[in-house]
């Protein structure tokens, strides 16, 4: 209890730099993953990591259903959205961070239902991609918060 106290606390007590520092870093593992997936998409390669059953792998998001939205390669989106939440970090602009954190959090989550309900598979990479847009959104939404 007084460790989850303390936790609280940190949170409360941490400055906008210290938040854009760790937006700045998780917008990085996320272009990181958005890179991998893409790559995976255009290339094909003969290893990947990313499959491991038929049940946690890769290959809805590569090749599946959701491969594409809009005609539009799906990784590509999480590219662009890492992209601009990087930049909106460096210019320091709250609300595009915000708009951005929020536009990426609903497609996050569409995608990881689409995944998870209709196809019954588990993107490692996906999720990886859901867990650091539900934390820059936490995020910005408390460096909004902050005057």
């Amino acid at each position: 209890m007084l460790k989850t106290k303390v936790k609280a606390v940190r949170i409360n007590l941490m400055k906008p730099k210290q938040i854009y520092t760790y937006i700045k870093i998780l917008a990085i593992i996320g272009l990181l993953l958005s890179v991998y997936l893409l790559w995976q998409q255009f290339f094909r390669p003969a290893f990947q990591p990313c499959t491991i059953n038929s049940f946690i792998n890769c290959d809805a998001v590569i090749s599946g259903p959701v491969a594409k939205t809009f005609g539009i390669p799906t990784p590509l989106y999480g590219l662009v959205g890492y992209t601009v939440i990087y930049l909106a970090t460096i210019l320091k602009q709250k609300k595009l961070l915000l708009g951005a954190a929020a536009f990426g959090l609903l497609f996050c989550l569409g995608i990881g239902y689409i995944e998870l309900v209709q196809l019954r598979v588990i993107c490692p990479i996906c999720i990886g991609c859901q867990v650091i847009m539900i934390i820059i959104f936490a995020l910005a939404i408390k460096l909004h918060k902050l005057k």
